[in-house]
């Protein structure tokens, strides 16, 4: 079933995404580049490859496994209840993405998760190559906490497959530098996660970095009371303070962060600068 949904179907529709997407951004820009992107192309895509090697090779045969000993076993909330076969889809569906959005907040809340999701927040422009710039920990991370929802909602092997496609999918667009018309995108943030929301979650202002946790869905945001959409992509500024420094964040610098000592959030300022700063 991988092969045929995922392989076959669910790659070919994800690379036209892809490509759409990148001629897109580089017509209509929503945000100035602030680097080269030659560079940080072939960066986020060497840093993804473990993660996408895992993806297809570990968490897509575990989450499938998992959907089939639902069936099986009639385990998850959808056999709890008798429902007509397309709502029974819809609500496993928001339940994964729930999943998601929980997920992603942990990855944020907790320092030993952090510590893997802050190769994402590195990169210090936002487009679609930063999609998949993940580190392959945070991919193993999420196959024990994305499987138990998987396991929860009860959903069938091939949903989750779709649902995969689809969250792959969100997050191209997502994380995509497309301006959109702005009336246009007002109207889709009402449903969904757009390029102007989610650039704000990487901001390098820590309260806007810590809103906006949706992947799919953004009504979640709003639920928990961590929307924010007020920031205009011009006054952006995306990455994290502490690793501003463009020539460091090498590929086997982000391969290797997880394992090295995580700076505090605000880059710390040398003695001499702050006595030079008191002085003026």
């Amino acid at each position: 079933m991988i092969h045929y949904v995922f392989d076959l179907i669910g790659i070919p529709v994800l690379i036209v995404i892809f490509n759409i997407l990148f001629l897109l951004e580089r017509k209509f820009k929503l945000r100035k580049r602030v680097g080269s992107l030659w560079k940080r192309r072939i960066i986020n895509s060497l840093v993804s490859l473990p993660a996408f090697v895992l993806l297809r090779f570990l968490f897509l045969p575990v989450i499938v496994w998992l959907a089939y000993k639902n069936e099986i076993f009639h385990f998850g909330l959808n056999y709890l209840y008798d429902l007509p076969v397309w709502l029974e889809g819809i609500i496993a569906f928001l339940i994964l993405d729930y999943g998601n959005y929980l997920w992603h907040v942990i990855n944020h809340r907790l320092p030993f998760l952090w510590r893997y999701h802050l190769v994402h927040h590195t990169d210090l422009d936002l487009d679609i190559t930063t999609a998949f710039r993940f580190h392959f920990g945070e991919m193993i991370g999420s196959v024990f906490f994305r499987g138990a929802f998987t396991l929860l909602s009860g959903v069938s092997p091939f949903a989750v497959l779709v649902y995969e496609i689809l969250f792959e999918a969100a997050t191209q667009f997502h994380h995509s530098n497309w301006k959109l018309p702005l009336y246009f995108e007002k109207v889709l943030n009402t449903l969904i996660v757009t390029p102007r929301m989610h650039g704000i979650h990487h901001s390098v202002v820590k309260d806007e970095t810590d809103s906006n946790f949706s992947v799919i869905f953004s009504f979640w945001d709003r639920v928990h009371r961590t929307f924010k959409i007020n920031t205009p992509p011009d006054q952006l500024v995306i990455g994290v303070p502490s690793y501003d420094n463009e020539k460091e964040l090498t590929i086997g610098f982000l391969l290797k962060l997880p394992f090295s000592s995580v700076r505090a959030w605000e880059k710390s300022i040398p003695e001499e600068e702050k006595s030079a700063g008191a002085n003026i």
